[in-house]
């Protein structure tokens, strides 16, 4: 490449005066205490909460639902006998019995949203103004009220109780578990720094994302990619093209290396929720895996070698072969520790299910609770100077909690939709759920799409029925279920709405000053042309 023509003035110039783009970042996370006082005084909150009886008990809860089942039947007697009264009645109410689906246009707001985060970056007048996580905040909670009111007011069975039970479903019972889990996930893998300038050529950088596909599926995908971001950008920081070396460690790393176990990713999470064997998912997918992950793995090493690198100057090649440090890990203590909590906390405290041995059923909220203690102890134990030199700060996650709240509510008509007209459509074969849950889970939040078709696959059978279906490996419902879970977790890298952890691995490597694709320039130029060639062949391997 042409790097016999520099000489030993200008290689010290190179070595001595060169400031990358890292540099014009500040550091640092800032003071912690005001964060580490909040969870306390949460804790405390809860504690009290729980002595006074004041968290739903497993016993209420259970009441809680029966009471609701009850009323749900007596309600759907009273529109029976309303029927045969006025055979015409449930024409007018589309037979949705006491839940009718909400109109097409209720889905605007959510289009709405997914626009302003796919337009308002390329506009010259709102880029910056976007580039605030106070105004995505605005946007996104502003079309959320949007959603509200419409079934306050406009919805057929509008109400603030209609309005409550959607922020009930979306808010209580999704958002928080699913942010709180990427928010320990993120600050305790923020704690970690794994530090050192390797070569930054093709296979280095395979290698990385090597190791964050097979720690996805036991860290979860958001905290290999924290974990393994910043080392990524720090190797590749001399480098000029680095933008496809973070698609493809979202593809690999945020993604596709999480298919193994529950905690993986979210939507596998929510299938063991739902009965699915803690391993099913490492024995069923494992072959999809492994495929999906190494042809990634060779495009990228193809793709870096033969087009990248070569076009990389010559200034730039030579001070990163003399610019390397071994590799280094520091923070383990007490980070590695608190995120096997995380993970315990995950798979154990589910308030649907007992504790094995016991019997007892966690409060609601416990889990989200401990994860959050696990939290203030790697803030309060951990050390600071290791996420100052990680350069570590909230923006990232922020902008992941600023943007999904809306999500979360603005999708509700969308999947109300789904999950009535599911069935009616005709979704009947492993292909068919595959590219449909695939589809809908690169706009949609996959984990909400798995579960809508997961009851479409599945209707109304309990744990034991449904793992004695899957467990059937020659029988329509376990290859269907591979099917949504395959088109549900890959297919999520498809955008960057997709998992939360791709809007989180964007921020950092804007912040490191890789510019990143916009939201169609990564789907047009490398989700679509990289990504589904390789799924297709994946569905056709099998699915078929």
């Amino acid at each position: 490449m042409g790097q016999a023509g520099i000489t030993s003035t200008e290689i010290n110039g190179i070595l001595g005066g060169h400031q990358t783009v890292d540099d014009h970042h500040s550091g640092g996370s800032g003071s912690d205490k005001p964060l580490l006082l909040g969870i306390v005084v949460l804790l405390v909150a809860y504690a009290v909460a729980s002595v006074a009886g004041w968290t739903t008990s497993p016993k209420a809860a259970a009441d809680t639902h029966a009471a609701a089942e009850a009323h749900h039947d007596a309600a759907l007697a009273h529109d029976l006998h309303d029927e045969h009264a006025d055979p015409h009645a449930g024409e007018a109410h589309g037979d949705h019995g006491s839940h009718p689906l909400p109109h097409p246009w209720a889905v605007a707001p959510f289009v709405l949203l997914l626009g302003s985060i796919a337009v308002l970056p390329l506009l010259k007048f709102t880029e910056h103004w976007w580039e605030s996580n106070t105004n995505r905040l605005i946007v996104s909670v502003g079309l959320a009220v949007v959603t509200l009111i419409y079934y306050m007011t406009i919805y057929e069975g509008a109400s603030m109780g209609a309005a409550w039970h959607r922020i009930d479903h979306a808010i209580m019972g999704e958002y928080i578990p699913f942010i709180v889990l990427l928010f320990s996930l993120y600050v305790i893998s923020g704690g970690i720094r794994i530090s050192g300038d390797l070569k930054a050529h093709p296979t280095t950088n395979a290698a990385f994302m090597l190791v964050g596909g097979l720690l996805a599926s036991f860290i979860g995908t958001t905290g290999a990619a924290m974990l393994l971001i910043r080392p990524l950008l720090e190797t590749n920081k001399e480098r000029r093209f680095r933008q496809h070396t973070v698609v493809f460690f979202i593809f690999v790393v945020c993604n596709c290396g999480g298919c193994l176990l529950p905690i993986g990713d979210p939507p596998l999470f929510l299938g063991y929720l739902q009965g699915v064997n803690f391993l099913w998912t490492m024995t069923a997918l494992w072959k999809p895996w492994l495929l999906t992950n190494i042809l990634l793995l060779i495009l990228y090493v193809v793709v870096d070698k033969f087009y990248y690198y070569p076009k990389e100057d010559a200034e730039n090649v030579l001070r990163d072969e003399v610019r390397t440090t071994p590799l280094r890990i520091q923070g383990l203590w007490p980070n590695a520790l608190l995120l096997v909590g995380v993970i315990f906390s995950v798979a154990l405290l589910d308030p649907t299910k007992p504790l094995p041995g016991i019997g007892w059923y966690p409060f609601v909220y416990l889990r989200e609770i401990v994860q959050l203690a696990l939290v203030g102890l790697s803030l309060w134990l951990g050390s600071k100077q290791v996420r100052n030199e990680n350069r570590f700060n909230y923006h990232a996650i922020v902008e992941v909690a600023a943007l999904f709240v809306g999500i979360f509510i603005c999708m509700q008509p969308a999947l109300e939709i789904l999950n009535e007209q599911g069935p009616s459509l005709g979704i009947d074969t492993p292909m068919k759920f595959y590219w449909i849950t695939g589809g809908l889970s690169s706009i949609l939040d996959n984990a909400p799409t798995y579960l809508v078709f997961f009851k479409t696959a599945f209707p109304n059978m309990d744990a034991a029925a449904l793992n004695a279906a899957i467990e059937n490996t020659s029988g329509s419902h376990y290859i269907n279920l591979v099917a949504i879970s395959l088109g549900s977790v890959f297919m999520g890298a498809m955008t960057y709405i997709g998992n939360g952890p791709n809007f989180m691995v964007r921020a950092i490597a804007e912040e490191s000053g890789v510019k990143m694709p916009s939201f169609f320039g990564y789907v047009l130029f490398f989700s679509v042309p990289i990504l589904l060639p390789i799924l297709g062949i994946v569905s056709l391997v099998f699915l078929l």
